[in-house]
C-alpha cells in the first residue's frame, strides 16, 4: 500500500503541477476594455441586434526617428504600447524610457507588438533628436518608434485618445503635459487594462517596475485572447 502511494504521489503531482501552469490565474484573466463606449444597432441575419462601439486611438500624421511619415497605419492589426516624453527630461521621462526597454526586450522577436514614443515637446526634439535618443535605449527600428510633428496634434492624441492627461488644453505654447503612464491598446485600436476589486482601473506607472511587469503579463493575457479567435 505504502508504495502504491507513492507511485500515486509521483505521478499525480507531476500533472497537477503542469495543469495548474497552464491553467493558472493568467490564463483565465481578461482584460477591461476602457474609455466611452455607445451601442449601435444593426441588421444581422434581417434581424436588428445592438451592437457597443468602444472608443478607439484617433488617427494621426507624425514624423518617426528617421523623418518617415507615419500614421496610425504602423498600429495595424498590432497591439501597442503608449507613452508621452521629452528628451531633456530629466525627472520621469529617463525611468519610463530604462522601463520601456523592458517591454521591447519582452517582445523584441514578436512581429504582433510594438511601441510608440510621443514627444511633448516636438519644438525641440525634431527627428534628428529623437533618432539619438532611440539609439541610447537601443531601440529596434519597426519595433519602438518616438514621434514628433504638430504639437496640437500630440496633445490631442494624449488627452482625447489615450486619455492620458485630466486637464484641458489646445496644444498651445504654453499648453505642457507630463505624464509617466503607459497606455495598452488592443488590435482594434481600444485601451485595454485589468481592473481592481474595488473596480478602478488599474494603470501602469511607467516609473514603476511591478507595474511595468504586470504591463508585461498583461500583453501576454491579450495575445492569448488573440490566439483563441
Amino acid at each position: 500500500m505504502k508504495k502504491f502511494l507513492i507511485l500515486v504521489t509521483l505521478l499525480v503531482i507531476p500533472s497537477l503541477a503542469y495543469l495548474y501552469l497552464q491553467t493558472g490565474k493568467n490564463n483565465f484573466k481578461t482584460l477591461e476594455i476602457f474609455g466611452p463606449k455607445e451601442p449601435v444597432a444593426k441588421t444581422v441575419d434581417g434581424k436588428t441586434v445592438v451592437d457597443t462601439v468602444y472608443h478607439s486611438i484617433g488617427g494621426f500624421s507624425l514624423l518617426d526617428q528617421d523623418s518617415n511619415v507615419v500614421t496610425q497605419d504602423i498600429f495595424k492589426d498590432k497591439i501597442h504600447v503608449a507613452n508621452f516624453i521629452f528628451t531633456t527630461c530629466q525627472t520621469i521621462c529617463p525611468k519610463m524610457s530604462n522601463e520601456m526597454i523592458r517591454v521591447q526586450s519582452a517582445f523584441k522577436d514578436d512581429p504582433d507588438v510594438v511601441i510608440v514614443s510621443y514627444t511633448v515637446n516636438p519644438e525641440y526634439d525634431t527627428p534628428s533628436i529623437l533618432k539619438d535618443y532611440a539609439a541610447k535605449h537601443y531601440a529596434i527600428k519597426n519595433k519602438w518608434y518616438f514621434l514628433t510633428g504638430d504639437k496640437k496634434t500630440i496633445y490631442d492624441l494624449a488627452r482625447n485618445s489615450y486619455f492620458l492627461v485630466a486637464g484641458e488644453g489646445d496644444g498651445g505654447p504654453d499648453d505642457f503635459i507630463h505624464s509617466e503612464m503607459f497606455t495598452l491598446i488592443d488590435k482594434e485600436g481600444r485601451i485595454r487594462g485589468a481592473v481592481d476589486k474595488k473596480g478602478n482601473i488599474q494603470t501602469y506607472d511607467g516609473t514603476n517596475v511591478l507595474d511595468v511587469k504586470r504591463l508585461i503579463e498583461d500583453i501576454d493575457v491579450l495575445k492569448r485572447e488573440y490566439a483563441k479567435k
